[in-house]
C-alpha cells in the first residue's frame, strides 16, 4: 500500500493554499490518500508546529509521510528537507526548528535536503514562485515520495542530523514535594496548558492523584495564579468551573477547569516566560 500523506500547517481553510497543495498531490498521483492534522497552527509558530507534530505522527501507521509547513522563512536559504524517523516515518518541512520534538523525543535516523532541481512543480506557471513552497516544493515532493516515482535517496542530498535546526527544550527542576517548569503548550480549544513535567518525575517528588497542590504561576517573575488546585486523572473529578491539575496525553501535567477555560478564566498562556510551581 501507498504511504498515507499527513498535512498540517498555519494557512487555515480562508482561501485555496490547502486546495491548491492537495491538487498538486492528485495530479502527481490520483491515489494517494491525504488526510488533515490540522491548518490551525498559530501563524509562523514553528515551536507549535515542531510540537504538534511530535504529538500526533507517532499514531499513525509506520511509513507515512507528514507534510509540516509552518514557514516564515520561506524562499530564503533555510533548507527544505524530508527526515527520516528511527521508526520509519517521514516528515517533508521546511528545518527551520520544526524537526525539534520528534528528533530529541523519538530520533531522526537521517535528513536529505530537497533537490529543487528535481523536486520542484513546474509547468504551471510556477517557476518564478517564491513564497508557496508547501505547494511547489513540499507537497509535491512528497507526492513523488509516497507514489514511489522518488525513494529517499531521490530526494536530494544528506546532511548530518546534526545539522538539524532546533528550539531550546527547557527541563523542569524537581524536588522532593516541589516541582518548577513552564507551560510549553495549550490546548487551544479547551483553554487547557500543557507543562514542560512529565508525569513520572510529578510521581516522584511526590505528588498522588487525589492531593490538593498548591500552584503558582509566573510571568516574567509576576504571580499571575496562586491557589489550591486538585490533582487527579481526569476532569469530571473537579467541579464544574473548578481548577484542576491532569495528566494530559503526552503523559504530562497540565492544567485544566473543569468544562471550562483554564487560558480564559485566569488570563494566562504558554512560552518560557510562563513558569509553573507546584508544592504540597
Amino acid at each position: 500500500m501507498k504511504p498515507i500523506l499527513v498535512f498540517q500547517t498555519d494557512f487555515t481553510y480562508k482561501e485555496g493554499a490547502v486546495s491548491s497543495m492537495y491538487g498538486v498531490v492528485k495530479t502527481v498521483d490520483r491515489e494517494l490518500e491525504i488526510m488533515d492534522g490540522t491548518h490551525e497552527l498559530p501563524q509562523y509558530d514553528t515551536w507549535s508546529a515542531s510540537y504538534r507534530l511530535y504529538q500526533s505522527l507517532q499514531f499513525w501507521p509506520e511509513g507515512t509521510i507528514y507534510v509540516s509547513v509552518v514557514d516564515p522563512g520561506v524562499g530564503t536559504k533555510r533548507r527544505a528537507c524530508v527526515a527520516k524517523t528511527v521508526d520509519g516515518y517521514y516528515i517533508v518541512t521546511p528545518d527551520n526548528g520544526s524537526l525539534t520534538h520528534v528528533k530529541r523525543f523519538i530520533g531522526i535516523e537521517a535528513v536529505r535536503e530537497i533537490d529543487e532541481s528535481v523536486n520542484r512543480l513546474r509547468g504551471k506557471g510556477t517557476e518564478g514562485v517564491a513564497i508557496f513552497h508547501g505547494r511547489d516544493l513540499f507537497g509535491y515532493t512528497a507526492a513523488r515520495l509516497a507514489s514511489g516515482i522518488i525513494d529517499f535517496e531521490g530526494v536530494g542530498p544528506e546532511y548530518p542530523v546534526e545539522e538539524i535546526v532546533e528550539h531550546e527544550i527547557l527541563e523542569p527542576v524537581i524536588e522532593e514535594g516541589k516541582v518548577q517548569g513552564i507551560f510549553e503548550i495549550n490546548d487551544p480549544n479547551f483553554g487547557n496548558l500543557w507543562t514542560n513535567i512529565p508525569l513520572k518525575a510529578f510521581e516522584e517528588a511526590g505528588f498522588s492523584y487525589g492531593q490538593d497542590v498548591q500552584v503558582t504561576v509566573r510571568h516574567d517573575g509576576k504571580v499571575a495564579f496562586d491557589q489550591k488546585v486538585l490533582f487527579h486523572k481526569s476532569f469530571g473529578y473537579a467541579e464544574k468551573g473548578a481548577p484542576m491539575v491532569y495528566n494530559n496525553e503526552l503523559m504530562k501535567v497540565a492544567l485544566a477547569v473543569s468544562q471550562g477555560s483554564f487560558c480564559e478564566q485566569y488570563g494566562l498562556s504558554y512560552g518560557p516566560e510562563w513558569t509553573v510551581e507546584f508544592v504540597h
